[in-house]
């Protein structure tokens, strides 16, 4: 239990993946339209790279989301470009085996290229590497910063219930996808699955493209990883940029250099990073992080000989220009969540051992 962990921070290549089934997803969230419009019109040679890796139900290669992620995309793709042949091999022949009947045109390239990828010659592994940075720019782009603003929250939110009132009592805040009855954790899923910890501990990553069901690893045998949908605050934030009126708005309000602290928060960063970010002395990010967190907009807390700060849900609302008086507060979440309304539990993932 004392393993069981929030990750820090959104992991790049988990929100790869899982950004490639929205875009494949046929009851599409109106909130990712203009985001998903972008993506399709410019990423064709990449997409025709990717989505054969990646189909829109069902398995995908365990290769494509090492831990590693956890650490930044470069480390993780430095990770997953390593690969062993065998487990490539291993891992494009399930994806093989659960992908069914291949009709069109394009299914041809699609096996060749699956085919390719699973004898991982070095130009085949360099042109999925290139696909996966081409990708990240295209879909992320400078947006990466706000998707982690908006994942910051809900991790926040659970290390703190974490800390307060311990883990047993943040795995029930998750609910009513994912339920904690000591000493399984139960979730819905696509599939049967059990995982037992056997002492290994747990890690929770909050994803922003994770939209309806959680997603673990195929392979028990790896870390045990259970990707959840984080709770936004309100609509999900932007993935097209900011919008100017409300930055403008936000100017007014704050003050433009205040108002330029704010937006360079991000999902978390200390205070030097801020002062670098907004262009402003290390003296006066302090000040003005000073006003912001007493106005209820950023959370500081002090790491070692850091001081971290990091947005709330009313500053993220501010940022997206979001009325905050519409947004439910983290105890209304959790009471919705544990109203112990009869689900039907279509499959469970056992994590137990501990």
């Amino acid at each position: 239990m004392a393993r069981t962990r929030v990750a820090d921070t959104p992991d790049p290549l988990w929100e790869t993946v899982l950004s490639l089934h929205q875009l494949q997803e046929r009851n599409r969230e109106s909130a990712l339209d203009d985001w998903r419009g972008n993506v399709l019109r410019h990423g064709g040679p990449t997409l025709r790279l990717l989505l054969p890796l990646v189909p829109a139900r069902g398995y995908f290669p365990d290769f494509l989301t090492p831990p590693e992620g956890s650490e930044g995309f470069e480390a993780g793709l430095d990770s997953l470009l390593c690969t062993p042949r065998a487990q490539l091999r291993a891992q494009i022949e399930k994806l093989y085996a659960g992908a069914g009947p291949r009709n069109g045109n394009g299914a041809g390239a699609q096996d060749s290229w699956r085919r390719a990828v699973a004898e991982g010659s070095a130009p085949t592994l360099h042109r999925l590497g290139g696909a996966l940075r081409d990708y990240r720019r295209l879909a992320f782009g400078t947006s990466w910063q706000r998707v982690r603003a908006g994942i910051e929250a809900d991790r926040t939110w659970r290390a703190r219930v974490q800390w307060r009132s311990g883990t047993e009592a943040m795995l029930r805040t998750f609910g009513p996808r994912i339920r904690w009855r000591a000493p399984v954790l139960e979730c819905d899923y696509p599939v049967e699955s059990e995982v037992r910890l056997d002492g290994r501990g747990l890690l929770l990553i909050p994803s922003y493209f994770c939209r309806r069901t959680p997603v673990a690893l195929a392979d028990p045998a790896l870390p045990p990883t259970l990707v959840y949908p984080a709770r936004t605050h309100g609509s999900p934030c932007r993935l097209d940029g900011d919008d100017p009126e409300t930055a403008a708005h936000l100017g007014r309000l704050l003050g433009h250099t205040r108002a330029a602290v704010l937006q360079s928060v991000g999902g978390d960063c200390t205070t030097s990073e801020l002062a670098r970010r907004a262009g402003v002395s290390v003296s006066s990010a302090s000040e003005h992080a000073a006003v912001l967190r007493g106005a209820g907009l950023i959370t500081s807390c002090r790491v070692r000989n850091a001081v971290r700060h990091a947005l709330t849900p009313v500053g993220l609302a501010l940022l997206d220009g979001q009325p905050a008086a519409v947004i439910p507060g983290p105890v209304a979440r959790r009471d919705a969540a544990e109203t112990g309304r009869p689900i039907a539990v279509p499959a469970s993932a056992c994590a137990e051992g501990v």
